[in-house]
């Protein structure tokens, strides 16, 4: 029987700080255009600020979800089937395995703004994918729905 409701729903927005970067940069392309007027001025302000934003929208963007007994990370969707354990990773730990601990062939859903994460097995044999990495700011509920999901599924 398959959860008509959604266990687990993150979107990994990008920080606050990003949107005064943001406007920063449309301050500089207002500078930019300073010299040729107030109304090219004003259309760098608008404009740079307008294309950073939206930049740092799409980044931001990325959803992670349990649902339907699968696991959609960005643009991967696994079965949770084809998982294993998952590993809540603390932020000294999440570091080590983005650094020196990391596999070459894993799928990493990796957010450095993010300090925490979930490290996720995979099982299935004709998966070449060791694991998944995930950025997650809630890595022991993201766990406790993947448990829930397989669960419900076997």
């Amino acid at each position: 029987m398959q959860p008509s409701a959604t266990p687990y729903e993150e979107r990994l927005t990008a920080p606050r700080s990003w949107w005064l970067i943001s406007f920063l940069v449309g301050v500089s392309f207002a500078l930019i255009l300073l010299p040729f007027g107030t109304l090219p001025l004003l259309g760098g302000l608008v404009g740079g600020t307008a294309a950073m934003a939206v930049a740092a929208s799409a980044y931001g963007s990325v959803r992670i979800r349990v649902v339907a007994g699968s696991l959609i990370a960005g643009e991967a969707k696994i079965p949770v089937t084809a998982l294993g354990e998952a590993e809540v990773l603390d932020p000294e730990e999440a570091r080590a395995w983005r650094t020196y601990k990391a596999d070459t062939r894993a799928f990493l859903l990796l957010r450095a703004y993010i300090p925490t994460a979930l490290r996720v097995e995979v099982t299935d044999p004709e998966d070449p994918t060791p694991y998944l990495y995930l950025s997650t700011r809630e890595p022991e509920r993201l766990a406790q729905a993947l448990r829930t999901a397989r669960e419900a599924v076997a």
